[in-house]
């Protein structure tokens, strides 16, 4: 019996072109530094979070997969893969306008309605 090996190369996969620019944009901003958190989204994809070195501003963009997202971090100088650990957490500044566009049509309300669930004294 005759073993038929088989090796099957791995695909380079390319870093998509308007996504590496975005993301350079981003981290000449930043002083030239920025920290890139990969989180999978599910079937939306992956989400690139970037921190940037310089005041820890936020940005995010996101890829097909998680090796589209590797190959993105490789293809950016000043661009390193980090996590959410807690030095990182801390060094991250939230603008007030981050809230409100993470709100939505919320941040622009002026009245509410009372709260449903409230026990009535």
């Amino acid at each position: 019996m005759s073993e038929d090996t088989t090796t099957i190369e791995p695909t380079a996969v390319e870093a998509p072109g308007h996504v590496v620019a975005s993301i350079q944009k981003f981290v000449s901003r930043e002083s030239g530094e920025a920290t890139a958190v990969i989180q999978p989204i599910g079937a939306a994809g992956v989400r690139i979070t970037l921190v940037g070195a310089d005041g820890g501003i936020l940005g995010d963009r996101v890829v097909a997969d998680v090796a589209t997202a590797e190959a993105v971090v490789n293809a950016v100088d000043g661009l390193s893969i980090g996590e959410w650990d807690r030095a990182l957490v801390s060094s991250t500044t939230v603008k007030p306008s981050h809230y409100r566009k993470m709100a939505g049509w919320v941040a622009r309300q002026t009245r509410f309605p009372k709260p449903r669930n409230r026990a009535s004294l």
